[in-house]
C-alpha cells in the first residue's frame, strides 16, 4: 500500500484551491470542461465536480425545477461580464456581486451558479430561494461535495455579498467538514493551516 504525502502548500490547488480578491487564478484549469446538463451545453464545470453535481441532481430530481446559469468563465468572458455589470448597475453593484477577472472561482470550473426555473432569469442574482427544491439542494449539497460558497453573514470574510445561488465543489468531506462547523473556504484553509493533517 503506497502512502500519499501532501504539503499544506497543496491547499492551494485542487478542489481546495482559493480564489478571492486577494487570491487570483495562477494557472489555467487542467481538468477537462463537461456539460453541466444537455439542456445547457455551453455551462461547463470540471469533469468531476459535473458528475457530482448531477448525481445530487439525480436524487433529487433537481433539474426539473433547477436550471444552470453560469459554470465555468475564461478570463474574458469574466471581463465581459464585469464591464457589462459596470454599466448597468454600477461599481457599488459590481463590487457586490461580481468578482474581479482573474479573481472569480468561475475561473476555475469548480464553480455554478444556479436557479429557479422562471422567467425571467437573472443572470447575475438568479431566484434560488431557501424554500422548496431549492432548500432540498442545500441540504443534500455537502454531502456530494458543494458548499454555499457565499452565505449570509459572512461577507467580510468572502469579500462577497450573500449569493444563495453560488455553489462551489470542495470535494468531500471537505465540503461535510465546512456544513457541519459552518465555515467558509477561507475559515476551512485556516483551520486546515492550524491542525496537524499535513
Amino acid at each position: 500500500m503506497s502512502v500519499t504525502k501532501t504539503s499544506k502548500d497543496d491547499i492551494y490547488s485542487g478542489d481546495l484551491i482559493l480564489v478571492n480578491a486577494m487570491h487570483g487564478i495562477v494557472s489555467e484549469v487542467t481538468s477537462p470542461l463537461v456539460p453541466v446538463h444537455p439542456s445547457a451545453p455551453s455551462i461547463l464545470m470540471c469533469s468531476h465536480a459535473a458528475d457530482a453535481l448531477n448525481r445530487l441532481m439525480r436524487e433529487i430530481d433537481g433539474w426539473t425545477s433547477i436550471v444552470p446559469v453560469s459554470g465555468w468563465r475564461s478570463r474574458e468572458e469574466q471581463q465581459k461580464i464585469w464591464d457589462d455589470s459596470l454599466e448597468e448597475n454600477g461599481i457599488a453593484f459590481t463590487r457586490k456581486y461580481v468578482a474581479v477577472p482573474g479573481h472569480s472561482e468561475h475561473q476555475t470550473g469548480l464553480a455554478i451558479d444556479l436557479g429557479l426555473r422562471q422567467e425571467p432569469l437573472d443572470f447575475i442574482c438568479p431566484a434560488f430561494p431557501d424554500s422548496g427544491i431549492c432548500r432540498i439542494f442545500r441540504e443534500k449539497a455537502a454531502g456530494h461535495g458543494f458548499i454555499l460558497r457565499y452565505p449570509a453573514g459572512k461577507e467580510k470574510i468572502t469579500g462577497i455579498a450573500h449569493e444563495p445561488w453560488h455553489f462551489r465543489y470542495v470535494g468531500i468531506p471537505h465540503a461535510e467538514i465546512m456544513a457541519r462547523e459552518g465555515l467558509v473556504l477561507e475559515e476551512y484553509i485556516d483551520f486546515i493551516r492550524q491542525t496537524d493533517l499535513f
